[in-house]
C-alpha cells in the first residue's frame, strides 16, 4: 500500500537514535546469519525453536525433541528477532528508520528500548489470544513497528512524512492520514481474516500497547499531539516578525 521514507522532525534532544540502530542491526543480522542462507546453510530449525508458537505458549502442545532449546515465555522476545523473509525485513525496517528516531528521542534511549519490548510481548499476547490453538510460528518486528506507530501518532500527527505510494508515487503527507489509513488497514485485516491471517492481531495488540505505553514512557516535558509545533505555529501567525527575529 505504501512505504514510509522520512520525516520533517529533525533530532533535538539526541544525538543518534542508537537504540532503533542497534534494533534494526540486531534484526538484520539475525536474518543474514540464520536465516538468508547468504553466509552459513540456513539453520531450518530456527523458526520452530525461538519463533512464538501459541500452541506451546499456551496450550499442552510440545515441541519435537531437540527443538525445545528455550522455554516458550522467551519466544515473545526471540520471535521478534527472526523474519518470515527478505521483504518482511526491509518492510519492519523502513518503518522503524522513519518513525522510531522521533520516538526514541520522546522517550530516551533506555525507556525506548523497554517500549519497544513490551510493544513485542504485547503484540505476542494478543496473537496468542486470538490463535491459542495453532501450531504456526510467529516470527517478526511488525508488533514492535505497530508501537512505534502509535507513538509517532499521539506524539506527531501534524508531522510531514513522505511515502512511496504503490511503490511509484512519492508523496509528502501528514502523519495523521498515513497513520490513519495504515491503521484502518490493519483492523480490517485482523477483523475479516481467517486463521491462516490471525497474524494481524498481533499488530493490533502492537499499536494498542504502543499507544498506552508512549503516555507513561515519554519524557515528562514531552507533550502529546505536536503540542509544541502548534502552539508554535500560533505563534507565527499572530506575530509572524517576532516569531522570524
Amino acid at each position: 500500500m505504501f512505504v514510509p521514507l522520512l520525516d520533517d522532525a529533525p533530532l533535538r534532544r539526541i544525538g543518534r537514535p542508537w537504540v532503533t540502530y542497534g534494533f534494526m542491526a540486531a534484526c538484520t543480522l539475525v536474518y543474514a546469519v540464520f536465516q538468508s542462507g547468504w553466509l552459513i546453510p540456513a539453520h531450518p530449525g530456527a523458526v520452530v525453536s525461538f519463533g512464538l508458537i501459541p500452541s506451546v505458549l499456551f496450550s499442552e502442545a510440545v515441541l519435537p525433541d531437540g527443538y525445545a532449546i528455550i522455554p516458550p515465555w522467551a519466544t515473545l522476545v526471540t520471535s521478534l528477532f527472526l523474519h518470515g523473509g527478505l521483504l518482511h525485513l526491509v518492510g519492519n525496517l523502513l518503518f522503524l528508520r522513519a518513525f522510531g528516531d522521533n520516538v526514541e528521542e520522546d522517550l530516551g534511549h533506555l525507556r525506548y528500548a523497554l517500549f519497544l519490548l513490551l510493544c513485542g510481548v504485547g503484540a505476542g499476547l494478543a496473537h496468542s489470544w486470538g490463535a491459542a490453538n495453532s501450531d504456526a510460528p510467529l516470527v517478526g518486528a511488525s508488533g514492535c513497528v505497530a508501537g512505534v506507530v502509535a507513538a509517532y501518532v499521539m506524539l506527531h500527527p501534524q508531522l510531514k512524512v513522505w511515502v512511496l505510494v504503490f511503490y511509484v508515487l512519492s508523496l509528502r503527507l501528514r502523519a495523521f492520514w498515513i497513520i490513519g489509513a495504515w491503521v484502518v488497514f490493519q483492523a480490517g485485516n485482523a477483523l475479516l481474516s481467517g486463521q491462516e491471517q490471525i497474524a494481524w492481531w498481533a499488530h493490533v495488540g502492537g499499536f494498542l500497547t504502543g499507544a498506552v505505553l508512549v503516555v507513561a514512557l515519554k519524557r515528562p516535558e514531552v507533550r502529546l499531539f505536536d503540542h509544541e509545533l502548534r502552539a508554535r505555529i500560533r505563534r507565527r501567525a499572530e506575530d509572524p516578525i517576532g516569531d522570524s527575529a
